[in-house]
């Protein structure tokens, strides 16, 4: 859910004289690592359709374990597309906050974030508001509340799902920003940033204080700190700190994972989640984000990867509530089977994505951006 550029070029020319101008440098976008945002996306649309009971039944008419007796509990795992996003979250806010300036870092921030988020939520709350939806929808004054980005601190109902993920986010940047922006961004300060935060975590866990929790997410900073470490090793692949962050944080965020996750012995499970197949995938969280940060994947260079990972914010946030409603509406009312309601929905959910992210995002996206980080 964050832009994806590679660090910049350390073999700079010979400096200029006092009267050259100074040619910015070049970057390089990073698309296989778009192409692993879409990736995770889709991981989480797949659990949100298939992977678990709730709303969705309502929206199949029955429970998906019947609409796809062999691949639900596949489908179960995709819940761990967020701990993906959360890896590349690490290496990306990492990387993109190296060299900018507190006000720089925010505005790239508030303006990626705000546009498509503020749209999904007005498009939500009024689908769901139809009374041909037969969806339950938040008062006025919560979808007004939702706007902010505040609406789980403030106790008010969502409406995005989703969104408890962005606030995650906002708090990690929030942490980083203090920590790191604001002081100047430096291999040391990042190194330290990384020790402290797992340390205070892990205090933070055994202390049982909901604002210690509330404030350094002690489940979810394995995997953010995480990324960072391995943005380290983007920087440097023989930084002996990075590969110990990301060993500890892998260590770390794979007994989260478990713990919270894992539920074979539970009879009423509507799948069961098993340790290895966890292990695999936050495994696998860690394996490709490496790959992408150690060049081993400089190759997966399509340009079709950029769209993929422009769309992947807007889908990230329609997909689940109103995937329900293109599930009912192919599924029930047309009567297409699910096996091919289900790519017809995530189509459906790609093609409003593009629509959000060509007349939103493109459009507000640089406006909010100059608006926030002018300087008066």
């Amino acid at each position: 859910m964050t832009s994806t550029t590679a660090r910049p070029r350390t073999d700079a020319p010979p400096r200029p004289g006092p009267t050259a101008p100074v040619a910015p440098r070049r970057e390089s976008r990073l698309r296989a690592l778009d192409g692993l945002r879409l990736l995770a996306a889709l991981m989480v649309a797949a659990y949100h359709y298939g992977g678990r009971g709730g709303e969705v039944t309502r929206a199949w008419g029955s429970s998906p374990k019947h609409q796809f007796p062999t691949l639900h509990t596949v489908f179960s795992y995709g819940c761990l597309g967020v701990e993906v996003f959360f890896v590349i979250s690490g290496f990306v806010i990492c990387m993109s906050g190296w060299g900018r300036s507190l006000t720089s870092f925010f505005a790239s921030r508030a303006s990626r974030l705000l546009p498509a988020y503020w749209a999904a939520v007005v498009l939500v709350a009024a689908v769901f508001a139809l009374p041909v939806v037969a969806y339950r929808t938040v008062s006025p004054s919560d979808a007004l509340l939702n706007l902010t980005m505040l609406q789980m601190p403030l106790g008010a109902d969502r409406v995005l799902g989703v969104c408890w993920t962005l606030w995650a986010e906002v708090r990690f940047y929030a942490l980083f920003a203090l920590c790191v922006v604001l002081p100047g961004a430096t291999r040391r300060r990042v190194i330290l940033f990384c020790a402290g935060w797992t340390l205070a975590a892990a205090i933070a866990q055994s202390a049982h204080q909901p604002m210690l929790d509330l404030v350094l997410m002690p489940e979810y900073a394995p995997f953010f700190i995480g990324g960072v470490g391995l943005h380290l090793l983007h920087r440097d692949r023989r930084d002996a700190y990075g590969w110990g962050i990301v060993g500890v944080s892998f260590l770390i965020g794979q007994h989260y994972a478990v713990r919270d996750l894992w539920n074979a012995s539970d009879p009423g499970a509507f799948a069961h989640r098993t340790t290895p197949g966890i292990l695999l995938v936050v495994a696998f969280a860690f394996v490709a984000v490496g790959a992408v940060a150690l060049g081993w994947l400089n190759r997966v260079n399509w340009r079709w990867l950029t769209t993929a990972g422009a769309l992947t914010y807007p889908f990230y946030l329609v997909h689940e509530h109103l995937g329900w409603v293109a599930i009912g509406a192919y599924h029930r009312s047309l009567g297409i089977p699910s096996y091919g309601t289900l790519p017809l929905t995530v189509a459906t959910m790609l093609a409003l994505a593009w629509l959000l992210n060509r007349y939103v995002e493109d459009r507000l996206t640089p406006r909010l951006r100059t608006a926030l980080g002018s300087r008066r």
